[in-house]
């Protein structure tokens, strides 16, 4: 690094001295140049090729030659363009020369010049050594603050393309850094070069972790794709509908598999389960459109079971009877319009067992016989219910047993009025 240039300050001045030679020399008459300096004259050489005066000012010249070199050292160190060490070199073989030097000139002024610029080399040179100094310090404390980093990444990094990339950028900044002497720079070189090391290998496991864990996850979702696929065409609503909603958590907690198969196989199981549930939708569409139609028959019903005719008893039984058959023929019901539905035939029901309790209580000479007879109703019903139930038939067994329900209560009645008459 350069030094800094000088503060502008007013150096010594030397006059040239092919202005004047005679005021630094002189020469004889046999051609002997003499140099006047502090000690008194010094003989610095002979010219014996034209006039003596020629010879004196030829001396002068080499005096002025070495002036320019002098203050071309100082413009140059001033400017900062120069190395200030060559500088204070040259400087100082200059003005350790001056005693034996062959020149006539201000050897005086010359040699103070010169002190003035070895002075001056010598500071630049100090200050070249404080800025070099602190250049290796800077660049130090900066490697250092890289391998701080990469040890920490090396560590922590868990975003790993952003953690490459960071460790690419760093050593592209570490080979910019320079002025470190080379065992600090080994040194430190090493702390890199061991975080990266460890990052790798941190890295390399785990996308062999994460490899294998797709192995598995890709080979799980074959398994339930599969599986899917099979299910698909059942008909077992209810169970393939749960089993699908299974199958599902166990897909999320398979985990992925590579971004192509994981693809592939969720467009497998995907097809799969919305086939089953397209299927299924239509059925339950089907089955609804019977449900509501049924329910629309069962209400026709009703407004026929609720215009019978109560005045005859046995013909209302009868037209009851016939409702009632049916009733249970129609089939299902969706599930709101059971309760309603129900409701209106028990009050049909309860009006015709009615009518009938009142006319046996008025005409009814053989009551016995018809005690007896309810009791066979009521027993006949009973066995209808137990054998459909065995028969697994629950719809009938219950309409059995309302059915034994109504003729028991018809027999209570009877057997009351039997008990008053």
């Amino acid at each position: 690094m350069a030094a800094p240039a000088a503060e502008p300050s007013a150096h010594i001045a030397v006059a040239q001295a092919s202005a004047d030679p005679g005021r630094w020399g002189r020469v004889d008459a046999e051609g002997t140049i003499y140099v006047r300096t502090a000690d008194g004259e010094r003989v610095v050489g002979s010219w014996q090729a034209g006039e003596p005066e020629e010879g004196l000012a030829h001396f002068a010249r080499r005096f002025d030659d070495m002036l320019t070199e002098v203050e071309l050292l100082a413009t140059r160190l001033a400017a900062g363009g120069g190395d200030p060490k060559h500088t204070l070199s040259s400087a100082k073989t200059i003005r350790d020369g001056l005693d034996e030097a062959t020149v006539v000139g201000d050897l005086v002024g010359l040699r103070a010049r010169l002190d003035e610029l070895v002075a001056e080399a010598e500071a630049a040179v100090g200050a070249a050594r404080s800025a070099r100094d602190a250049q290796r310090s800077a660049a130090i404390a900066r490697k250092e603050a890289l391998a701080a980093e990469a040890e920490t990444l090396a560590v922590e990094a868990t975003q790993w393309k952003q953690a490459g990339d960071r460790f690419k950028s760093i050593l592209d900044e570490w080979r910019t850094i320079r002025g470190i002497d080379r065992k600090t720079d080994e040194l430190l070189w090493k702390r890199f070069s061991k975080a990266r090391e460890s990052f790798n290998r941190r890295r390399g496991s785990h996308f062999a972790d994460l490899d294998r864990q797709r192995a598995a996850a890709k080979a799980r979702k074959e398994e339930l794709a599969l599986e899917a696929e099979k299910l698909a065409d059942s008909d077992d609503w209810g169970p393939t509908a749960a089993r699908f909603r299974d199958l599902m958590a166990e897909w999320k907690a398979a985990g992925r598999a590579q971004k192509e198969a994981d693809d592939a196989l969720w467009q497998r199981f995907r097809t799969a389960q919305d086939a089953f549930f397209a299927r299924r939708s239509e059925t339950f569409a089907e089955r609804d459109a019977e449900f509501a139609a049924n329910a629309e028959a069962k209400k026709a019903l009703l407004v026929e079971a609720e215009r019978i005719d109560t005045s005859d008893p046995a013909a209302a039984r009868a037209a009851l009877r016939s409702i009632q058959e049916r009733w249970e023929e129609i089939g299902k019901v969706p599930r709101d319009d059971i309760r309603p539905l129900e409701a209106r035939l028990r009050a049909v029901e309860e009006k015709v067992r009615d009518a009938a309790d009142r006319q046996w209580q008025r005409t009814d000479p053989e009551a016995e016989a018809r005690v007896a007879q309810f009791r066979e109703r009521v027993a006949q019903f009973e066995a209808q219910a137990e054998k459909a139930r065995a028969a697994g038939d629950t719809r009938r067994a219950e309409q059995a047993e309302s059915q034994a329900d109504q003729w028991r209560e018809w027999l209570a009645t009877a057997e009351q009025a039997v008990q008053h008459r």
